[in-house]
């Protein structure tokens, strides 16, 4: 199993706006929903040219507006991360099943570290951050890393999302794909079944969906 963590596993995302709001107005902006919309599941060097762009500011330091961001955030994540619907449940279930399992974020290290505190590192078998990985996420190479990882081929996992930018990275490296939205709506795709909330999914549908994506390809 290949679990995302932001908005799929934990509701972070509105941290992540009360962050990317201040820095805005640090720079004597407001962040567009158009654009928040827009880094939602990218990697952090994008989120930063995203907003950069956004409030007309192209000439901005990523690297510092990353690091201001990565400060509050953390200062946030200690304070108010909380489970999404049916998350804790089903990831208990899945560890009580024996099942390897993996978190693949595009979140960095540092702050994947104060999460795990709120996920329970021993949740994981692998954990792949969003700064471990040459290509991040809308890129295969997070969800095709941490199946190398725990050993597993692509195709027999089961990768869990809520953002259309990590929806195709894992619809891209072969996984099965369960779709959750959280943020922002996300289309119907084919190879990607999609449900309303974590809440009341079980074994039964990951393995039904891992069987299929498995027969899918021979």
């Amino acid at each position: 199993m290949l679990f995302d963590m932001d908005g799929t596993l934990v509701d972070s995302e509105k941290l992540w706006d009360v962050a990317l709001q201040e820095l805005a107005r640090e720079y004597g902006g407001d962040l567009s929903a158009d654009a928040r919309r827009a880094i939602i599941g990218t990697a952090m060097a994008e989120s930063m040219r995203i907003l950069h762009d956004d409030l007309g500011q192209p000439e901005r330091d990523p690297a510092l507006s990353a690091a201001w961001i990565n400060a509050r955030i953390l200062e946030l994540f200690r304070t108010g991360l909380r489970w999404r619907p049916g998350a804790f449940d089903l990831l208990r279930a899945v560890r009580a099943a024996g099942t390897p399992t993996a978190l693949v974020t595009s979140s960095p290290r540092a702050l994947v570290e104060i999460a795990l505190d709120t996920l329970g590192r021993d949740n994981f078998d692998v954990v792949v951050a969003g700064d471990e990985v040459v290509a991040a996420k809308p890129h295969p190479e997070p969800y095709l890393t941490a199946a190398r990882l725990l050993g597993v081929a692509i195709e027999r996992c089961v990768a869990i999302e809520d953002s259309p930018t990590g929806v195709a990275s894992a619809r891209a490296s072969g996984a099965a794909v369960l779709a959750v939205p959280a943020e922002v709506p996300l289309p119907s795709l084919t190879g990607v079944h999609q449900v309303e909330s974590l809440t009341g999914v079980g074994l039964e549908l990951l393995a039904a969906l891992a069987a299929e994506r498995a027969g899918a390809t021979g």
